[in-house]
């Protein structure tokens, strides 16, 4: 995978696993049946990316908290579990959706490019 590329498909991973729905501003206060520490692996089946990567992400009251301070990630959880995520780092975004179910998830994901794409699946941790 091309250098340039690299840090496109890292952010794109971490915007697997929000969504962009509407949620009330209180959402921080209240709680989400997918609150947690998720652990996420993305899959490119398109593009010169790395063929997959794994990462960590909580949810804290529907909203997704990274860690990372290398990227800004936007997006909640819909109460019914739909999944959609904008994620941007250096100029360079990527956008995913798909839905949280239980403790599992699934979804596609892609740069805002279209140079790779893919698929994601989550899975939420102790």
């Amino acid at each position: 995978m091309s250098h340039f590329l690299r840090p496109i498909f890292a952010v794109s991973f971490a915007a697997l696993l929000v969504t962009l729905p509407s949620v009330p501003s209180n959402a921080a206060r209240r709680t989400s049946a997918f609150d947690g520490s998720w652990s996420v692996v993305i899959y490119t089946t398109s593009g010169d990316c790395d063929r997959s990567l794994r990462y960590s992400l909580q949810i804290i009251g529907g909203q997704v908290v990274s860690q990372e301070q290398s990227y800004q990630l936007a997006g909640a959880v819909a109460p019914n579990g739909a999944i959609r995520v904008v994620v941007a780092e250096h100029g360079r975004s990527a956008s995913g959706s798909g839905r949280l179910v239980g403790n599992n998830g699934s979804g596609q994901w892609r740069t805002a490019t279209g140079q790779c794409a893919g698929q994601w699946t989550a899975v939420r941790r102790g």
